[in-house]
């Protein structure tokens, strides 16, 4: 079960001076250590980047499917890209135009939540305030978050949003693949909306599948490489492309590990930190309530030092690790190196004394 917002407040009040075994319960302090590969069957979508003319209509179904704010550049104004939007409180998904070879050809992306296998994001929320669905989406409970905004620095994606101008009731922002309407049997709303079929969804198995039919068939449009497929473990939104993902703004250093993996190790400890640090959370939370008064210099600044204190702990566990091995490893060799040794010498000492006299007459 998770923790909503009053319950971990109520804690923080009455157990200030008590110890972090009575403060955080066993399931909270175990649910950075899980290890989970994804439901079977579950849902994504392909997005084949050669197929997309950048006309923004995904983003205005996601804009009416999620009841969002009104952008304040209309939805058939394609000057915007021109500019290299990020993902927003108010915005789920953009596309944005690059020029990978030709300044002729432009190439339209579209950027959202991954939704990934075994999301990062998850994995670092110790309050299960984000969650992996059955459908494949990973959704978000504002009722249980705390605010720690862990998830924003674990997603190697740089999706999660933060509401910062929201004083009393900040949450995390961000796609959710359209989960509610997936439960009820309907697509996402940009995949329903998208004009020229650069969006199909379905079972992942079967998307990978196709993805795979078209490169065999079309080697000359496509790249040999299905973006999503094993990245970062794999995640629900896939791509296909004419140009080497990187040349499109996607990261092409992420590797075959799932995220948690990762941050698992580190975050945790973020649960006892929680129990033996409340006066810290208490004033994360008054922070919150005079947001409105901060200015963003001061909000980017505080992202970052939360940032660095991650990265930092982050390098700390790992050198950690690194050198119990190195030590394991010496103390192995050691011992195969003394054994060997003590089998060299074994025939000597166990020779009797006759035969040695003989060979000296």
């Amino acid at each position: 079960m998770g923790i909503t917002r009053r319950q971990l407040l109520g804690w923080m009040a009455a157990g200030a001076g008590a110890g972090a075994g009575g403060l955080v319960p066993t399931s909270v302090r175990a649910a950075a250590n899980m290890h989970f590969a994804g439901f079977p069957q579950s849902k994504g979508v392909l997005h084949d980047i050669t197929l997309c003319i950048g006309c923004r209509k995904c983003e205005a179904a996601c804009n009416t499917v999620n009841e969002l704010p009104a952008p304040e550049t209309p939805f058939d104004n394609l000057d915007v890209l021109k500019l290299d939007r990020q993902l927003s409180p108010e915005t789920y998904t953009v596309v944005n135009r690059f020029y990978p070879t030709d300044p002729r050809k432009p190439q339209f992306v579209k950027k959202q939540c991954n939704h990934c296998l075994e999301p990062a994001c998850a994995s670092a929320c110790f309050v299960k305030a984000l969650r992996k669905q059955k459908t494949g989406a990973v959704t978000y409970d504002e009722s249980l978050c705390v605010g720690c905004r862990y998830c924003m620095i674990a997603c190697p994606f740089n999706v999660p949003a933060y509401e910062y101008h929201k004083a009393l009731t900040p949450r995390v922002m961000k796609c959710t693949m359209c989960h509610p309407r997936i439960e009820k049997g309907l697509q996402p709303g940009c995949v329903e909306a998208c004009p020229k079929e650069a969006l199909t969804f379905g079972h992942r198995d079967e998307l990978i599948r196709a993805a795979r039919q078209r490169i065999e068939r079309h080697p000359e449009r496509y790249i040999n490489h299905i973006y999503g497929e094993t990245e970062m473990g794999g995640t629900s939104w896939l791509y296909l492309a004419g140009h080497p993902f990187g040349t499109l703004g996607m990261r092409e250093d992420l590797g075959v590990v799932s995220a948690p993996e990762f941050t698992s190790g580190a975050l945790a400890i973020v649960p006892m930190i929680v129990s033996v640090g409340v006066m810290l959370l208490t004033g994360i939370y008054a922070i919150n309530q005079r947001r409105e008064k901060i200015a963003d210099e001061e909000r980017r600044d505080a992202v970052d030092q939360t940032r660095e204190e991650f990265e930092a702990l982050m390098q700390q566990k790992l050198s950690e690790q690194k050198k119990a091995a190195e030590k394991a490893k010496d103390a192995a060799i050691k011992r195969e190196v003394e054994k060997a040794l003590a089998e060299a010498a074994k025939p000597e000492a166990d020779q009797p004394a006759g035969e040695e006299n003989g060979k000296e007459e």
